[in-house]
């Protein structure tokens, strides 16, 4: 076995399909007994259908989205109003076709997680549910893990090279591996309850609304559709509440005092917290999803991060193992991701003050990108696993495409129709006009696309006869303007061999 991955959430599912999708010979535990059962993160952006595209599950994720893609997000007292600000109406998210040939879906947790689990184990990886990490130790060889089967109590030592902590915002493995956090930690506290009412006259079949009400716990709350026609999820401050205290809540949070209402379930309680990770590996551990960050989930941001973490370590992990790349290739994983997880954390806490605790706006509050679209295409991911070229200070974000190493490779569509990123994801690829740099890149095994016209190269920033090389994350490691360059050595240093 070569990687074990803890946790079989978003995250740990996403490396393991991830990890199959390269060959790599894996095993994923997850202490409880199935996939997650709740409604949580939901929706998915444009670049998360990217790479659910690559491995083959885009179209089974549209379809487990709820039939209508209208999705309302407001802020307002009460479903039935007064409505304060208005944040997305008839629409799941800004229009991004300009980066991206990939749309949006609408899929909550609860539906991904078995789509995900589904295709790891096709594409080879043993996943077991009631099975919990006990201890492990890790050498300057591999990691050495005891495993438990929660069912009968036999226990099992297996030895990877790897593992993956996905193992959730406590994270055991993060505290054994002695990594901290920083951030703004523990937000607030709060409870939730799903239940049934006819909200129909109000609120469309997918709807979003931040509430800032008097009559809730702590003046606000947020009220949420769940897959289920007709039922919906309420969270509100901290309390221990009866079922008669739900209802009046619910019938406040609905702006409807006789609303009829059937309670479902009457959840535990969950904080909302915001921190980031020192460090996302610590030797031969990598932390993923929200075992390296926890942010308010308002944004939706931390459902796509959880299975971006997973492609972009996968792909790491996998030519490391085959002895496609040096083991130094796995030091850019914390330079890479914290970063940009440190500023969509503050992204998020930014929209959760202005959403749900404007009490919260102390004067700190990072202004919202702009455009917006840096957010999802705009981030660069800065290591010692890309190139640089003189000049270039290693900004987090870029306003606009530049192809310049470090940055996701632009999107030009192609003549056929599709797009320049649905070149990418399997390896290491050039891009060029030129064919002394096709027979350059297939001397080094590599996969050449011959691309013709000048807009791609004025995309990349290259002449036609100029070559570029992508990452399998779809992130540019290296480029040359015209014939001149050493591609074999830019190979070399990135994958550390």
């Amino acid at each position: 076995m070569k990687v074990l991955v803890v946790g079989a959430g978003l995250s740990g599912l996403s490396t393991a399909m991830f990890l199959g999708l390269h060959g790599v010979e894996l095993l994923v535990v997850e202490r409880h007994a199935t996939t997650s059962l709740h409604p949580k993160a939901r929706g998915q952006f444009p670049q998360t259908m990217e790479v659910l595209r690559l491995a083959g599950i885009d179209q089974h994720v549209i379809a487990a989205s709820p039939p209508d893609f209208e999705f309302r997000i407001v802020i307002a007292q009460a479903a039935a109003g007064p409505v304060f600000n208005e944040i997305l109406v008839d629409s799941i998210g800004p229009d991004l076709s300009e980066f991206s040939s990939a749309g949006w879906a609408n899929t909550s947790q609860e539906r991904l997680e078995p789509i995900l689990l589904e295709r790891a184990r096709e594409l080879g990886a043993t996943v077991r549910f009631s099975t919990e990490l006990v201890e492990f130790a890790q050498d300057r060889d591999g990691v050495t893990a005891l495993l438990r089967d929660l069912n009968t109590g036999s226990e099992e030592t297996v030895r990877v090279d790897y593992m993956v902590a996905a193992d959730g915002h406590r994270s055991p493995i993060r505290h054994a591996l002695g990594i901290g956090v920083t951030g703004r930690g523990v937000l607030g506290t709060g409870v939730g309850a799903i239940f049934e009412a006819d909200l129909s006259g109000m609120l469309p079949r997918n709807a979003l609304v931040y509430l800032q009400n008097p009559d809730l716990p702590g003046g606000g709350g947020a009220l949420v559709s769940t897959d289920e026609p007709g039922r919906y999820s309420l969270g509100v401050g901290l309390g221990e509440y009866t079922d008669e205290r739900w209802i009046e809540m619910i019938r406040a949070a609905a702006g409807i005092p006789d609303l009829a209402v059937r309670l479902v379930e009457v959840g535990g309680s969950s904080d909302t917290k915001h921190w980031v990770a020192e460090r996302f590996s610590s030797g031969r551990v990598h932390l993923v999803g929200d075992a390296a960050r926890v942010m308010p989930p308002t944004g939706a941001f931390g459902g796509n991060t959880a299975v971006m973490d997973g492609f972009y370590l996968a792909w790491k992990l996998a030519m490391v193992v085959k002895g496609e790349a040096g083991p130094g290739l796995l030091d850019s994983h914390t330079p890479e991701r914290r970063p940009y997880s440190e500023y969509i954390a503050e992204q998020q806490y930014t929209f959760y003050v202005e959403r749900m605790r404007p009490d919260l706006d102390d004067g700190t509050l990072t202004p919202m990108a702009d455009p917006i679209s840096m957010l999802f295409f705009g981030y660069r991911h800065i290591s010692d696993a890309v190139l640089l070229e003189p000049g270039d200070e290693g900004e987090l974000l870029e306003p606009e495409p530049t192809g310049r190493p470090g940055s996701r490779a632009p999107h030009v569509v192609l003549p056929d129709g599709t797009s320049t990123i649905e070149l990418f994801g399997r390896g290491f690829v050039v891009l060029t006009g030129a064919q002394e740099w096709a027979a350059r890149a297939a001397e080094l095994g590599l996969t050449a696309h011959m691309l013709h016209g000048a807009d791609w190269a004025k995309a990349y920033g290259v002449t036609e006869s100029g070559a570029v090389l992508v990452r399998p994350d779809f992130f540019v490691a290296w480029r040359t303007p015209d014939v001149n360059g050493d591609l074999a050595g830019a190979l070399r240093a990135v994958l550390k061999i």
